[in-house]
């Protein structure tokens, strides 16, 4: 049971080092407390208060989801995905992390936006 909770941790580590490369952050600062919570915040769009809202009880589980939903729209998926990266992220962050899934900032072009480029 240890061993499969270190490599889960080791899985995670991993996924969440991959996914903030791939935002053009370090991936090391998903090793340094308060400030991987930081750069979630960088990632999501988020001003950098948002961090705080994590360490209030409950309104953190809301936060998280959030923040996790922007962090998918960012990456080009749904909604849905950022729900299952903050309530089953063992699952969908290695999915995001090891996918073909491009940062864009949340800079994609809706299709009006291409239409009233043409």
């Amino acid at each position: 049971v240890i061993i499969l909770y270190l490599a889960l941790i080791v899985l995670m580590v991993i996924s969440g080092w991959k996914v903030f490369e791939k935002a053009g952050q370090p991936g090391w600062a998903i090793l340094v407390p308060f400030y991987n919570l930081y750069i979630l915040t960088v990632i999501a769009k988020k001003e950098a208060w948002w961090m705080i809202l994590f360490f209030i009880p409950i309104v953190s589980i809301v936060a998280a989801i959030i923040i996790n939903i922007e962090i998918a729209k960012n990456f080009g998926k749904d909604a849905g995905f950022g729900v299952g990266m903050a309530l089953l992220g063992f699952i969908f962050w290695p999915l995001l992390a090891f996918s073909d899934a491009t940062y864009d900032g949340g800079q994609t072009e809706t299709n009006d936006e291409v239409l009233d480029a043409a």
